[in-house]
Protein backbone atom coordinates (compact mmCIF):
# COMPACT_ATOMS: atom_id res chain seq x y z
CA UNK A 1 0.00 0.00 0.00
CA UNK A 2 1.10 3.66 -1.01
CA UNK A 3 2.27 5.73 1.51
CA UNK A 4 -0.09 9.11 1.75
CA UNK A 5 1.82 12.20 1.23
CA UNK A 6 1.31 15.00 4.17
CA UNK A 7 0.04 18.12 3.77
CA UNK A 8 -0.08 20.66 5.46
CA UNK A 9 -3.17 21.03 8.31
CA UNK A 10 -5.73 23.80 8.69
CA UNK A 11 -7.14 23.41 11.61
CA UNK A 12 -10.94 24.96 12.48
CA UNK A 13 -12.21 26.50 15.34
CA UNK A 14 -14.82 24.12 17.78
CA UNK A 15 -17.44 26.06 16.73
CA UNK A 16 -16.40 25.59 13.08
CA UNK A 17 -16.38 21.96 13.63
CA UNK A 18 -19.87 21.49 15.33
CA UNK A 19 -21.31 23.14 12.28
CA UNK A 20 -19.65 21.29 10.00
CA UNK A 21 -20.29 17.83 12.05
CA UNK A 22 -24.04 19.15 12.13
CA UNK A 23 -23.72 19.57 8.54
CA UNK A 24 -22.37 16.00 7.79
CA UNK A 25 -25.25 14.41 9.77
CA UNK A 26 -28.01 16.27 7.95
CA UNK A 27 -26.20 15.16 4.44
CA UNK A 28 -26.43 11.51 5.13
CA UNK A 29 -29.59 11.97 6.61
CA UNK A 30 -30.88 14.25 3.55
CA UNK A 31 -28.92 12.05 0.77
CA UNK A 32 -29.02 8.51 1.99
CA UNK A 33 -31.42 8.21 4.57
CA UNK A 34 -29.08 6.73 7.13
CA UNK A 35 -27.80 7.89 10.61
CA UNK A 36 -24.22 8.42 11.36
CA UNK A 37 -22.66 8.62 14.65
CA UNK A 38 -20.53 11.33 16.25
CA UNK A 39 -17.30 9.30 15.83
CA UNK A 40 -17.95 8.71 12.05
CA UNK A 41 -18.82 12.60 11.68
CA UNK A 42 -15.95 13.44 13.09
CA UNK A 43 -13.61 10.79 11.26
CA UNK A 44 -15.39 12.21 7.63
CA UNK A 45 -14.44 16.13 8.78
CA UNK A 46 -10.66 14.92 10.11
CA UNK A 47 -10.20 13.50 6.31
CA UNK A 48 -11.32 16.53 5.19
CA UNK A 49 -9.97 18.70 6.57
CA UNK A 50 -6.40 16.98 6.91
CA UNK A 51 -6.74 16.47 3.35
CA UNK A 52 -9.39 18.59 0.98
CA UNK A 53 -8.83 21.64 2.97
CA UNK A 54 -5.40 22.29 1.95
CA UNK A 55 -5.99 21.51 -1.43
CA UNK A 56 -8.77 23.94 -1.71
CA UNK A 57 -6.84 26.51 0.37
CA UNK A 58 -4.57 26.49 -2.62
CA UNK A 59 -6.52 26.92 -6.00
CA UNK A 60 -8.29 29.92 -3.40
CA UNK A 61 -4.45 31.00 -3.16
CA UNK A 62 -4.45 30.74 -6.88
CA UNK A 63 -7.48 32.25 -8.00
CA UNK A 64 -6.69 34.88 -6.28
CA UNK A 65 -3.22 35.82 -7.58
CA UNK A 66 -4.70 35.23 -11.23
CA UNK A 67 -7.56 38.29 -10.04
CA UNK A 68 -5.06 40.23 -8.48
CA UNK A 69 -2.66 39.83 -11.60
CA UNK A 70 -5.11 41.36 -13.90
CA UNK A 71 -6.24 44.35 -11.47
CA UNK A 72 -2.13 45.37 -11.39
CA UNK A 73 -2.73 44.92 -15.13
CA UNK A 74 -5.75 47.38 -15.16
CA UNK A 75 -3.84 49.22 -12.62
CA UNK A 76 -0.75 49.80 -14.81
CA UNK A 77 -3.06 50.65 -17.74
CA UNK A 78 -5.43 53.17 -16.22
CA UNK A 79 -1.90 54.62 -15.01
CA UNK A 80 -0.43 55.52 -18.15
CA UNK A 81 -4.27 56.57 -19.51
CA UNK A 82 -3.49 60.05 -17.51
CA UNK A 83 -0.36 60.88 -18.73
CA UNK A 84 -0.80 64.00 -21.14
CA UNK A 85 0.66 64.68 -24.07
CA UNK A 86 3.90 66.89 -23.82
Amino acid sequence: MRKREHLPQIKLSDAQKEKLNAEIKAFYLDERGEEIGMIEQMQLLDLFEQKLAPVIYNKALDDVRIWYVRMMENAEADYYALYKNE
